[in-house]
């Protein structure tokens, strides 16, 4: 018997099987989607077996046993093989790419550290029909506690075997139970609350579970606080009681303490939860409950989209616009469409689920492709909180450089009812830049085209797009004067004001602060518990958090997002606004926001502003239907790059010839232009971007063009379909 075996390589996006002889000894034990290691060149490598063979076409190598069997049971199912070939087929990476990107890091084969189970020992009782006898008869008063103690308790947790147990076990009084002992703690302190739906929500959840064992996608756009996650969790628990699995993705690791508090409340053990903030060893083990069936929830971030449940009834995407949905590295898929994919395969319906949903998706609901659910209401007591516009220009005026007159009113009264605060700043470290004022010299990245950020905290100049970092000079690196200058202004530094300003308990929650593991959730229970009176935060503060004493939000510097060169920054302006918008007056209270920009007039904050989501999605609409731009158009980015300066440009060229030549006259390739050529970790990147309709030409293109640069190690072409940024 042979095996076709698929092994990751170093070579960009190849994609080859290579066939190797089963051993007798293993000819009954390895089936299809299994890990083996095997011998290649000089290398011992770890693949997956794709097929079984009993006879051979004709092999142009010597072949090879199979070294050894490293699963028993198979770690890629049919649909998750099938699913590979179709994201292969759809990213143009490779399908190794596309198979490990599915498993936590134990499982990926390659992965050379062996994880094993955490197993805890348990005593019970064995024989009861002669304790009593015993207990009369026995001398030893350890003895008699612990067989007490199991009688009171029926089990007992030991860390070893000591003589008090092994003279139990030796009279057959006591037996031990070895038990799988999980690694990750989902810390639930508080009970589930029943909430009583009103009649918006409870109509979604009828629609949604009606269409059970039907691939149907449903858009939910429901306002901020309108109880999405008490929806999601009733159609969850229609799924569970049809004897069906679910899946439900937040978007980021910030989300993840709130609603695994709320899920595991609601459904005790028969979560479980996937997220990058886990480690290898918590990874492994919440996999493994999954594959043997322990539960039927999974919550996690995108990666849990391939969570390998059986019978999947329902997968919800939470605040479904947001960006990290989509993979920024091969394969460049996006959780939405993998969830549309697994929906076909399980006949399930799919609930996509936002305050703010993307264009793309709004647009698809327009267009009948998805079915439209609204909840415009807040629920319960809850309303929208009233938003104010402060004209930075006129503050400036008057001296007002971080917080605006009205913002500072509204603090000092928030404090003193002791409500609590939110401020948003997008931007983390201390400063933006550090500039001399003699010569203008700017502190910048030595291997990147940007200025180093100042972080106080740490005396550090950092560059937060290659982590280079070094420590702050106090002279000049290009005229030796003392004369230098920290300009912008990041969390640390509003941090740092606030405490000046204000008699209050300030915490900041960045990539700074949560870098450590569990620092998220330690940061989101104490602002919970009333340890802290204002929160300052970059955007990981502005979705899905639930605070029932935030009563004031402020957004400094709203327009930060809106100088980006993309055509999707007025989108991501208005999400951003509206959801952090959305952390103030969720429960009795009322609630305010104040937005402070210098661009006041701006539809997408003049909007958010007033809650008008499908005016902006109107107004965007039109420009990017003048523009030819999503969801008008589909978007591809062709990125290249390379470590020399004058070869990017001849390669970019040459590339964005290719594709003007052998595209329909109807697509549209714009660039590659000497403007927009830029520097990142000592690697020149430029870009041809594509917008197209429809072109029976394009797959082709797009697929001679990758071949072309799979063996070029001078020069790496990227392709990313439907980008998330330009």
């Amino acid at each position: 018997m042979y095996a076709k075996i698929i092994v990751e390589i170093g070579v960009k996006n190849v994609d080859k099987t290579f066939t190797y002889i089963i051993p007798n000894d293993l000819q009954n034990k390895v089936k299809v989607g299994c890990r083996v290691t095997v011998e290649f060149g000089k290398q011992i490598l770890e693949g997956f077996i794709l097929e079984i063979l009993n006879t051979l076409d004709n092999i142009d190598y010597e072949l090879k046993e199979i070294k050894e069997l490293i699963d028993e049971e198979p770690i890629l199912n049919k649909e998750m093989l099938e699913l590979g070939n179709i994201i292969s087929n759809k990213t143009l990476s490779s399908k190794i790419k596309c198979y490990q990107v599915m498993l936590p890091k134990a499982l990926k084969a390659s992965h050379k550290t062996k994880i094993n189970k955490k197993m805890d020992k348990y005593i019970l009782l064995d024989d009861t029909n002669s304790l009593e006898e015993y207990l009369k008869k026995c001398k030893y008063p350890k003895q008699k506690e612990i067989l007490t103690n199991l009688i009171k308790n029926k089990e007992l947790k030991i860390t070893k075997l000591d003589s008090t147990i092994k003279t139990l076990l030796k009279h057959n009084l006591i037996k031990i139970e070895e038990r799988e002992y999980y690694r990750y703690n989902y810390n639930t302190n508080s009970k589930d609350k029943k909430v009583i739906l009103n009649n918006d929500q409870q109509s979604v959840i009828n629609k949604v579970t009606n269409s059970f064992g039907t691939p149907k996608t449903f858009l939910l756009y429901g306002v901020t606080g309108a109880g999405k996650t008490e929806v999601y969790m009733n159609i969850i628990e229609n799924a569970i009681k049809e004897e069906k699995t679910a899946i439900m993705l937040v978007p980021e690791i910030s989300l993840t303490p709130q609603i695994v508090e709320r899920f595991s409340l609601r459904f005790n053990n028969n979560i479980a939860i996937l997220h990058s903030g886990l480690s290898d060893t918590e990874r492994y083990d919440e996999y493994r409950k999954i594959t043997s069936g322990q539960v039927k929830i999974v919550v996690g971030a995108r990666s849990a989209i391939f969570a390998p449940l059986t019978n999947i009834g329902i997968i919800i995407i939470d605040e479904e616009h947001t960006s990290t949905y989509k993979q920024d590295n091969d394969p460049k898929y996006h959780a939405r469409d993998i969830a549309i994919l697994r929906s076909q395969y399980h006949k399930c319906p799919v609930l996509l689920g936002s305050a703010t949903p993307s264009l793309e998706s709004m647009a698809r609901a327009a267009n009948k492709v998805y079915e439209l659910l609204t909840l415009t209401k807040r629920a319960g007591a809850g309303h929208l909180p009233k938003v104010s516009i402060v004209d930075m220009k006129e503050e400036l005026k008057k001296g007002n450089f971080i917080i605006s007159e009205p913002l500072d009113t509204l603090i000092k009264e928030k404090l003193a009812k002791q409500e609590q605060i939110i401020l948003l700043l997008n931007r983390r470290g201390y400063s933006s830049m550090l500039t001399c004022n003699k010569c203008g010299e700017t502190a910048k990245c030595p291997n990147c085209d940007i200025s180093l950020t100042y972080h106080k905290n740490s005396n550090m100049l950092r560059c937060h797009y290659c982590g280079y970092a070094t420590l702050k000079y106090n002279k000049c690196k290009a005229c030796g004067s003392t004369d230098l200058k920290d300009y912008g202004l990041g969390t640390e530094r509003l941090e740092e004001e606030l405490k000046k300003k204000y008699s209050a308990r300030i915490i900041r929650m960045d990539m700074d602060t949560t870098s450590k593991k569990g620092a998220h959730q330690k940061i989101i229970d104490s602002f919970a518990n009333h340890e802290y009176d204002i929160l300052v935060g970059t955007q990981m503060i502005a979705k899905g958090l639930d605070f029932p004493l935030v009563t004031l939000v402020g957004v400094i510097n709203a327009d930060a997002s809106l100088n980006f060169p993309d055509f999707r920054s007025s989108e991501r302006t208005f999400q951003l606004l509206s959801q952090v918008s959305g952390r103030a007056g969720r429960a009795d209270k009322p609630g305010e926001v104040i937005i402070q920009t210098y661009n006041n007039n701006h539809y997408s904050i003049v909007l958010a502003s007033k809650h008008d989501y499908l005016s902006f999605y109107l107004e965007e609409m039109k420009i990017r239907k003048q523009l030819n731009y999503s969801p008008y158009y589909y978007i591809i980015l062709v990125s290249i790059s390379t470590k020399d300066y004058e070869l990017s440009f001849k390669a970019a060229k040459k590339v964005g010839d290719y594709l003007r030549n052998n595209l329909s006259p109807t697509t549209y390739v714009l660039g590659p232009t000497m403007a927009n050529i830029f520097r990142i970790n000592n690697i020149y990147k430029q870009q041809c971007i594509i917008k197209y309709k429809q072109d029976n030409k394009l797959k082709q293109t797009l697929y001679n063009l990758n071949e072309h640069y799979k063996t070029n190690n001078k020069v790496n072409v990227e392709i990313d379909i439907n980008p998330n940024r330009l």
